[in-house]
This record gives C-alpha cells, structure tokens and sequence, in this order.
C-alpha cells in the first residue's frame, strides 16, 4: 500500500525520485517524500495527491514550529509519526509508521536492532519537518 501511495504521489507530482526501496539513503527528505508526501504534499503544505480521498483533514507540516510558540514539538512530532504511543496523528488515518519501519528491518535486525532501526527513520523524517519549518 505504501509503495501504491508513493507511485501515485510520483506520478501526480511529477516526480523523478525513483520508486525503488533505498535503505542505505534513508534520508529524512527521500523517508518523507516516500512516506509522507503523497498526502501531506512534497512542499508539506497539506494538499498531496491522496489528500482528497482521507475523511479527516491532512494539515500542513511548514507551521508546526509557529503554532507551538515558536518551538519544533519534537517528543508530539516522534509520537505522531510513530503511532504506537496512543497518539495518532489525523485521528486513525494516519499510518502506524513505527511498526512499517520496524517490520522492514525485522527479519535482518532482530527484535531490538529493527526497533533502534525504526526509531533513526523517524529520527530522520523529524530532523528533515523541523528543517522545512517557515
């Protein structure tokens, strides 16, 4: 399902980011175009592709730092993203991206090393939305 949402993404956008799966890049941008972009939009304002087809609204991710004093709300951001926290982002529409993560790395990593694994994706998808704050 989440490669089907980065194609679409891709194509709709015009994308030239190839679709193959790039664990040795795992950049916040690449983790955010691939993961997030296809409903948050690659500029992060809230209107991707998919956007359209969710029932709740999909915010924008440029302002997190603005409606928060100021301050990037890094431990609510992790938790959103994660999604096994209790805190789910969009109500139950967004992805539990800390169980994806973990369960790409599961087999090769082991319990512990996929959970450390998990845990630097979302790392690198915060460091790459607090860099895109306005």
């Amino acid at each position: 399902m989440r490669l089907a949402s980065f194609l679409t993404a891709a194509i709709l956008t015009g994308s030239a980011i190839s679709a193959a799966p790039a664990m040795a890049d795992d950049t916040g941008q690449t983790l955010y175009v691939d993961a997030c972009a296809s409903c948050h939009g690659v500029a992060g304002l809230g209107r991707g592709p998919m956007a359209e087809l969710i029932t709740v609204g999909v915010p924008g991710l440029r302002d997190l730092s603005e409606k928060n004093d100021g301050v990037f709300p890094m431990l609510k951001v992790i938790q959103i993203i994660d999604g096994r926290t209790g805190v789910r982002g969009h109500g139950s529409e967004m992805p539990v991206w800390g169980s994806e993560f973990k369960a790409e790395a599961l087999d090769e990593a082991g319990v512990y090393g996929s959970e450390i694994y998990a845990r630097g994706k979302i790392l690198s998808l915060l460091y790459y939305l607090e860099s895109i704050q306005m």
